[in-house]
């Protein structure tokens, strides 16, 4: 391939994402400078933190400028190098973005070894998602044999591995998903001792029944009212790894929290987190992962978009919870 298609930011979305926020266009593939290296980008991640730095309001990472590439992670193949820590044919992780080829200086990229797991899985259960599972459970969290933890967007890339790491160390274990086919992924697939579906009628009260002896620890991805409803059942001294507000991001206006008064009464503590803030951490968090996954005790689900050019509409479905599990790109 003589040309690298790139898929730029056209316009910064007002509400929900549309195709028309971004713009296919070819250029030619770039060529190594010294120290750089040249990569051919087998799958590309798409995740919820992307919404956000789509707009230009202040976030702990610098926004998506108008006309640059769509950040995202990637998983690829080293095709030419000046730089001697990575020769041709290495399979590497990385931030190349949405496009099929990448340059790099080296720094941020990782080597990926293929006979672990699949390439795209460093990029979901071994790669980001699941160090972010890691870090807010039980580093952040600590949970506690016997107690109740509740993870929201259960069946998702992050949440699925939150509720197998919780499983392990001997919690309760109770999903929130969208519909019966995700939760009785959970249950059935993933271990999870109770999964509520929040589409369905009188969610709140299954939530209830599902945590009879309340919730000790919630690993948050949705915010909104299932964040509400986790607060009206918390016990006292819980812990609230605050992880994503994915139900907020493409909303004109804020839900708000209207049981905010539980993180007093009961003594909550409540922590945001920026999984690359734990970078120190990452190696023995996958190297734990790895060894989980090879064991069978964590399992994996991802789904999968077929071309570059089908990019913004996995994306916006995957906002919309419409993949199962990881949602990745296959751009080769």
């Amino acid at each position: 391939m003589t040309t690298n298609r790139q898929i730029l930011l056209a316009k910064r979305p007002t509400g929900w994402v549309t195709e028309a926020d971004f713009r296919m266009v070819e250029s030619p593939v770039p060529v190594p400078g010294d120290g750089q290296v040249l990569i051919r980008n087998h799958y590309l991640s798409l995740d919820p933190y992307m919404r956000g730095r789509m707009d230009d309001a202040p976030s702990y990472a610098e926004n998506v400028k108008v006309g640059d590439v769509m950040v995202g992670g990637t998983v690829g193949e080293v095709v030419a190098s000046k730089n001697p820590k990575f020769k041709p044919g290495a399979m590497v992780g990385g931030y190349a973005g949405w496009q099929d080829y990448g340059l790099s200086d080296g720094k941020a990229l990782s080597r990926i070894d293929t006979s672990i797991a699949p390439a795209s899985w460093y990029l979901g259960v071994l790669g980001m998602p699941g160090v972010t599972a890691w870090i807010g459970l039980l580093d952040i969290c600590q949970p506690r044999a016997g107690e109740t933890v509740v993870v929201s967007a259960a069946s998702g890339a992050v949440g699925s591995v939150v509720g197998q790491l919780a499983r392990i160390a001997g919690c309760r274990v109770v999903g929130i998903a969208g519909g019966p086919e995700k939760c009785g992924y959970c249950v059935n697939d993933l271990g999870f001792d109770a999964c509520v579906d929040y589409k369905a009628d009188g969610w709140r009260k299954a939530l209830s029944a599902a945590a009879p002896k309340g919730i000790d620890v919630n690993f948050e991805n949705v915010g909104g009212e299932v964040l509400d409803a986790v607060l009206s059942r918390t016990n006292a001294f819980a812990r609230i790894a605050l992880c994503g507000l994915v139900s907020q991001y493409n909303a004109t206006e804020a839900y708000g929290v209207k049981n905010f008064r539980f993180l007093l009464i009961n003594r909550i503590r409540l922590q945001g987190f920026i999984v690359s803030e734990y970078l120190d951490k990452w190696p023995r968090v996958l190297q734990e992962l790895a060894g989980h996954v090879a064991a069978g005790r964590v399992k994996y689900r991802e789904t999968v978009a077929d071309g570059l050019e089908n990019a913004p509409s996995a994306f916006i479905g995957m906002l919309r919870g419409l993949n199962f599990g990881k949602q990745v790109v296959k751009l080769v």
